[in-house]
């Protein structure tokens, strides 16, 4: 019998987790051959956990609580390398729990994995729930990683991964910044699913412009030989347009210049020590069973 185990990552909201464990449940019961397991990143919540029931088709349900508050990405990168080194399972499957990755959809990605099941499937997002001004903001984002990666980065953290891909990165530093660039940088090919960034069960999205810059330097920075690379060669073609462009040549390359500094920055968190040590950064682990 195949294993899946379903991580998410939660910070406080404990009542978004709830609900989106029970529609997991709902959507996984017609899978009766696969056996799932549902592994919880508790980063250092300061609201009290509530009491868990054991969902019917979940086998268990287990709890890992972080020492300090780390934030989502380096949850999600804790998290993939306890599962690697502790668990038996045949495939990962991350997701939001705040429910912007919709329950409705893992079918598709465990029906993507059943049909071809030695290629990872990533949720390519196809429309979101955002306003106007994020929408616009996170397609220059997904434009300007293109111009200085090379790479077309469409899809977030929800997906299923064979353990085969979960070996190939779950040691690499970039993993504690961003997981999206890591997946595209270290993993091919991937499959995609067609999926739609749900709204948040209780309250308003957090994703807020700031954080859609730094987690676009992020991903980005997991290229960085690459974007030195391609920024050398425009800094030089705009050194030869310069009789022409005059100022305008002059401002781009120092805008390149500056932001080749910001991504060396954002690369440094790729070095932190202390993340790389995974069993200092846990407080203890629970579980919820029969």
């Amino acid at each position: 019998m195949k294993k899946i185990i379903i991580l998410i990552p939660v910070f406080n909201d404990w009542d978004s987790l709830k609900k989106l464990v029970d529609e997991i449940d709902y959507n996984i019961k017609e899978y009766i051959d696969i056996q799932f397991e549902c592994l919880i990143v508790n980063d250092a919540s300061t609201i009290k956990q509530i009491n868990f029931k054991k969902p019917t088709h979940i086998n268990s349900l287990e709890i890992l609580n972080m020492l300090e508050n780390r934030g989502h990405a380096r949850c999600n990168a804790f998290g993939i390398r306890y599962a690697f080194q502790n668990k038996r399972f045949d495939y990962l499957i991350l997701m939001d729990g705040d429910g912007e990755d919709r329950p409705v959809e893992i079918k598709s990605l465990i029906n993507s994995i059943i049909n071809n099941p030695h290629v990872s499937v990533v949720a390519k997002r196809i429309k979101r729930s955002e306003g106007p001004l994020f929408q616009f903001m996170y397609k220059v984002h997904k434009l300007v990683t293109f111009v200085f990666t090379g790479k077309n980065i469409n899809f977030g953290n929800y997906c299923i991964l064979t353990k085969e891909d979960v070996k190939k990165i779950h040691s690499k530093a970039s993993l504690w910044s961003s997981f999206s660039g890591t997946l595209k940088k270290n993993i091919q090919p991937l499959n995609n699913i067609n999926s739609i960034r749900g709204k948040r069960y209780y309250g308003p999205s957090k994703m807020s412009l700031v954080k859609l810059l730094i987690h676009s330097f992020s991903i980005i920075a997991v290229f960085k030989y690459q974007v030195f690379l391609r920024s050398t060669f425009m800094i030089v073609l705009l050194a030869f347009f310069n009789t022409y462009l005059k100022n305008f040549s002059t401002s781009l390359q120092i805008l390149i210049v500056i932001f080749n500094l910001i991504i060396f920055v954002v690369s440094l968190r790729e070095k932190e020590k202390d993340l790389m040590n995974s069993h200092k950064n846990l407080s203890n682990t629970e579980s919820v069973k029969h």
